[in-house]
């Protein structure tokens, strides 16, 4: 699998939420769909919650514009894992990122890892949650990693996470 390719956003302007990943891995950047993985646990997630009213496939991925609700990354390209990220280009994200959120508006901005945006966006402090910062007019919002990997978030409390930007966004 090819480490240069990249994965098209989902993106519209004046999106409810953009849901923000660390970086496509190499079979979504194959396959062209984000969080394309089996076992991760974005999409489980985004149902339960309430955002979605079933659980969408990847490739489903341009349905999710009709819900008011989109998906890019911080850093573009793709990688086995995001340790091969580096904090530069973490950095680099961050402002492509702002300067991409300041185009299309998005009430919310939804970074999924909390040490992706703590470097990202230099908030090395940073909790999962609400952000006090914001981008112009867009909310941040800070959601875990939604991995397999990621063992420290189970599934309940993944989709608690999601379900409280949920209802943080529908006001």
């Amino acid at each position: 699998m090819d480490h240069d390719r990249t994965l098209a956003d989902v993106i519209a302007p004046g999106l409810t939420v953009l849901f923000c990943g660390i970086n496509p891995g190499l079979l979504s950047a194959s396959l062209g769909f984000h969080f394309a993985r089996p076992g991760n646990r974005f999409w489980p997630a985004l149902h339960k919650s309430g955002f979605t009213p079933r659980q969408f496939q990847p490739e489903e991925q341009n349905e999710l514009l009709t819900l008011g609700l989109g998906i890019t990354n911080v850093v573009e390209r793709a990688t086995a894992g995001a340790a091969e990220l580096k904090p530069a280009e973490y950095r680099a994200g961050g402002e492509a990122l702002r300067a991409k959120v300041l185009e299309y508006r998005p009430r919310w901005l939804a970074v999924l890892g909390i040490g992706a945006y703590r470097v990202a966006f230099e908030a090395p402090k940073a909790v999962i949650g609400r952000q006090e910062a914001t981008i112009g007019d867009t909310g941040l919002w800070v959601l875990p990693n939604p991995s397999g990997l990621n063992a420290l978030w189970t599934p309940p409390k993944l989709t608690a996470a999601f379900a409280s930007l949920r209802e943080t966004a529908a006001h």
